[in-house]
């Protein structure tokens, strides 16, 4: 099954949460708070199926939400909204490659990376944290969170304990990080109530000793738990991967008692329940959840609950990851709004579901929640056209010579962007197949373009890998230039070794086209910042535009590209992500803190455009 898809078909529904009163446990509603995290010694123990703090009921009300999909300017905003709702505790996850990102260099610090800060806001508020720092926590992100530079290794085999490259990686993260996490623990005086060893691995392998080898890594600096796994309880009946003695979470399900036959006299509860969903390209529409059933029959028993997502934030730059099948087909890439239908939107505003969820919590609540915060303001601005900026084709770096397609990964050591491979062919007319192709490749003959091929399949997309090329007149011989795309790499299930470019061959007329020259073409800061300008409009697709945008007055804003095709949007140098016409998604999410007074240059790079459409600054993601 695809991402998830096992997950959501057992999802929590009303039905399921009138089923589960029967496996009620002994839980008091009226401890639904207990102490708070006030810089005390605190202990959470895991007694009779049940959390106690200090020797006192806990009924855990988590919601998630992630400091790397959130700008830090906005992080105690979304804390306060999650306390107003009625929740105690905030779940994170940790996106490894969001903090290391070549080997060895780590960035604990810049932009929203300072996870301990996010941590401590918490605790000022006076919330418990959950958390979650992987080395794997899938969420959607690019590879599931681990960094991209380990496929760089041809053989690497992550998430086992059998392979010692990524073993030495993951050790080196966790020593890393796991000595800024130890104060942060509850029996030493911070919010951190338990930590998950893995994420979903029932979903991934069997291999029990190496969630057991994990832990002990944590264990090795102190960090004594309480430790969590969280699964579907079908894989984790199907692998035996529950990892004795841990807190069992439950992703989409309410299976408590067959879930405490596993478990023993550790707590089951609800470690993701969905209000929620992730939305892919191509779908017909942004996700939503029904979860107010479901969340009433959680209060009623005192079960204790993590909600996936109460706030999901954005996925900017690179980050957004994807799903497919085992055998790498099924490409799914995830749009660049992780706006889930979550009770909090993406820009921090309080949904309907927000509302009807709040209700249910202060009537479960022993004092009354807090106001909720007011939203950050909002701007739309008028109409502006870009112009033509630069174009791709006169600033291609120097060429690498390869007899086959490589993956870009092992070529380059590049993880996103583009890559562009050019040789000459026959002029003649004749069929260019292309296997391998990771994720969507634009075609050109002596620099006409000619098609597209793309990995995603979809209804409203040619299907099939086949360009047919039309003959050249003038000339033996002409310039194919092959010109691919990458969306995020998969994160989640087997497909764990999504290497982007070209991983096949590449045929014309049935015979291997080898000898290349490929250009990398990575997207990033360098590469952007030493562009250069075009003299005279181009004409090739493969531009970049610029517009720049003066604003007397600063507040988040979506910007409208329901007139482009395909490709990434920048705002003062910050990449925002994808955008595709194939929607659902048409305006991407620029946050307050991005813009500035005066003048604000907007860039953007389009696969398929060589003239300009007016773009324009919205209130709402939905067009």
């Amino acid at each position: 099954m695809r991402r998830r898809d096992f997950l959501r078909l057992t999802a929590l529904t009303p039905l399921a949460a009138l089923s589960l009163r029967s496996h009620a446990v002994s839980v008091s509603t009226g401890a639904a708070t207990g102490q708070l995290p006030d810089g005390r010694l605190h202990r959470l123990e895991l007694k009779a199926h049940s959390f106690m703090l200090d020797g006192k009921p806990l009924q855990i009300r988590s919601g998630e939400m992630h400091p790397a999909r959130i700008p830090a300017e906005y992080w105690l905003h979304r804390i306060r909204m999650a306390k107003a709702m009625g929740l105690n505790t905030i779940s994170i996850y940790l996106m490894w490659n969001h903090l290391e990102r070549e080997p060895g260099e780590f960035d604990l610090h810049t932009g929203n990376r300072d996870f301990v800060r996010f941590i401590r806001l918490c605790q000022r508020e006076g919330m418990w944290v959950y958390l979650r720092p992987g080395p794997y926590i899938c969420g959607e992100w690019d590879y599931g969170g681990l960094p991209p530079y380990l496929l760089r290794k041809p053989d690497i085999r992550v998430r086992s304990r059998d392979d010692p490259d990524y073993m030495a990686a993951v050790r080196r993260y966790i020593d890393t990080i796991a000595p800024l996490i130890h104060p942060l623990m509850a029996y030493n005086g911070g919010p951190v109530l338990m930590l998950q060893v893995e994420n979903e691995y029932a979903s991934f392998g069997h291999d029990r000793d190496y969630l057991k080898q994990l832990q002990a890594l944590w264990e090795t600096h102190g960090i004594r738990g309480p430790f969590t796994i969280s699964d579907g309880l079908g894989q984790l009946q199907q692998q035996h991967t529950y990892l004795p003695g841990t807190v069992l979470g439950l992703d989409g399900d309410t299976g408590f008692a067959t879930a405490q036959t596993i478990a023993g006299d550790a707590p089951v509860w609800v470690g993701e329940g969905y209000p929620g969903w992730l939305t892919h390209w191509g779908d017909r529409d942004f996700q939503r959840g029904d979860f107010a059933a479901t969340l009433r029959g959680l209060l009623q028993q005192g079960r204790s609950f993590n909600l996936y997502v109460v706030h999901g934030g954005s996925n900017f730059g690179f980050s957004a990851g994807a799903n497919a099948k085992g055998d790498y087909s099924h490409f799914e890439p995830v749009i660049t709004s992780y706006d889930y239908g979550a009770p909090i939107n993406e820009r921090g505003e309080a949904t309907s579901e927000y509302h009807v969820f709040r209700a249910l919590l202060a009537a479960h609540a022993t004092q009354p929640l807090p106001d909720v915060p007011a939203t950050p303001p909002v701007i739309r601005f008028a109409a502006i056209t870009p112009v033509a900026h630069a174009s791709l084709w006169d600033n291609l770096p120097a060429p690498k010579a390869v007899k086959n397609p490589q993956a870009n990964e092992l070529l380059f050591a590049q993880d996103h962007g583009l890559v562009l491979y050019r040789r000459n062919i026959p002029a003649a007319a004749a069929a260019l197949m292309l296997d391998g192709v990771r994720d969507y490749a634009t075609v050109f003959r002596d620099g006409h373009y000619v098609d597209y091929v793309s990995r995603v399949q979809h209804a409203k997309l040619r299907a099939g890998n086949r360009v047919d090329l039309p003959a050249i007149v003038d000339g033996d011989a002409s310039q194919l230039d092959i010109l691919v795309d990458s969306f995020g790499h998969v994160g989640y299930g087997q497909a764990m070794a999504d290497r982007k470019g070209i991983v096949g061959s590449i045929h014309l007329n049935g015979d291997e086209l080898e000898d290349w020259d490929v250009h990398s073409l990575p997207l990033d800061d360098g590469y952007i910042r030493q562009l250069k300008p075009v003299v005279a409009a181009p004409s090739r697709p493969g531009i970049f535009f610029k517009a720049i945008l003066r604003l007397d007055r600063l507040g988040d804003s979506y910007i409208d590209l329901s007139g482009w095709a395909k490709g990434y949007l920048w705002v003062n140098g910050q990449l925002l992500g994808r955008y595709w016409n194939l929607g659902p998604q048409q305006r991407l999410y620029c946050p307050a803190s991005w813009f500035r007074h005066g003048d604000n240059e907007l860039l953007i790079f389009d696969l398929h455009q060589t003239v300009a459409a007016p773009i324009h600054g919205a209130t709402t993601l939905h067009v």
